[in-house]
């Protein structure tokens, strides 16, 4: 990546059920200046996924040639034969134009875009108030299983180990202040 071409970031993650995805769509309303980074996957889109809308789909050999080229920032296998990854140009595109790019990734992207850009970045790890509420959220949305949300609260709670890598953690007990304060930070950081 061209040193010419770079800029901040916002990283976010959270347990599934913690806010995350309805504070960073308030966050982005907020501030214009903020762009979502859209990842590569090597596998099919679903219904109604568009390329370089939902993401940059690529064949599995197109991935390992990404790969091989180099032109990923970090890229891993999520599941089985399935890769994600962030694209250097995808990065330089939202620069290009002087935007913060804006990342919604799992904890350990998070974490591993941080280590990456440093001081460019900012990240911001949304905690629930408890595993107790984060279930009665998930159970609340009438979308999973019994069986999917236990496997989700258990992932939560090792993904609540990764909270103190994370420059800054919100805790999402009420939405309007968890909200509130994420504009806080974000402006801060950005300048805004």
């Amino acid at each position: 990546m061209s040193e010419a071409i770079s800029g901040k970031l916002v990283i976010f993650s959270a347990p599934s059920g913690a806010g995350k995805t309805t504070i960073v769509r308030a966050l982005s309303e907020k501030f214009p200046q903020l762009e979502f980074s859209i990842s590569a996957t090597s596998r099919a889109p679903r219904h109604t996924e568009q390329d370089g809308r939902d993401y940059y789909f690529l064949t599995p050999e197109e991935f390992e040639r990404a790969c091989a080229e180099d032109r990923f920032v970090e890229w891993e296998e999520v599941y089985a034969g399935t890769r994600y990854g962030t694209l250097k140009s995808e990065l330089e595109r939202i620069w290009r134009k002087g935007h913060v790019i804006l990342f919604d990734v799992d904890v350990k992207g998070g974490v591993n875009l941080k280590s990456i850009f440093g001081d460019r970045a900012m990240s911001i790890f949304v905690m629930p108030p408890s595993i107790e509420e984060l279930r009665r959220r998930l159970v609340g949305r009438a979308t999973d299983a019994p069986e999917v949300i236990e496997k989700r609260v258990a992932k939560a709670e090792y993904e609540l180990t990764f909270a103190d890598r994370f420059d800054h953690v919100v805790v999402n007990d009420d939405l309007q202040t968890a909200i509130a304060e994420v504009e806080r930070l974000v402006a801060g950081f950005i300048g805004a």
